[in-house]
């Protein structure tokens, strides 16, 4: 079993993240805690003002109390929202808490994630513990 299992949590309807949470909760066992952590990506300047005032802080505030709900249905669970680039900043965010485990919800990939490699991808490239990849 793991001390601190890792869930980037993304909302996309084509990620099983339901799966990836049945996972981090039998990997953690009885002891382990499990950090759920959503990274909101930054909109480009060029598209900010085609959003309803108040837009982004309102996402966000539904984002937190959606993950905070995911949490609270977990033993020794914890969420966390942040801002950066999904890969980067799970990988970034990996380093300074020192999870021992990832478990990362990943979709079929297709011909852009081919080009441009996907989340789950970079995540398991470059992180420095076990990732365990849910599909």
């Amino acid at each position: 079993m793991y001390d601190h299992v890792l869930v980037p949590v993304s909302f996309d309807a084509e990620r099983d993240g339901a799966g990836a949470l049945a996972a981090a909760r039998l990997l953690a066992g009885e002891s382990g805690t499990i950090s759920l952590l959503h990274v909101i990506e930054q909109v480009p300047a060029y598209a900010i003002s085609y959003l309803p005032s108040g837009y982004q802080s309102e996402a966000r505030k539904a984002i937190e109390t959606e993950l905070a709900s995911m949490a609270a249905a977990l033993p020794r669970a914890e969420s966390f929202v942040i801002e950066g680039h999904s890969g980067r900043t799970i990988l970034d965010w990996a380093e300074t808490h020192g999870p021992d485990c990832i478990v990362i919800a990943s979709h079929r990939p297709g011909m852009q994630d081919l080009l441009l490699g996907s989340t789950a991808a970079k995540v398991v490239r470059h992180a420095t513990c076990a990732v365990h990849v849910i599909r």
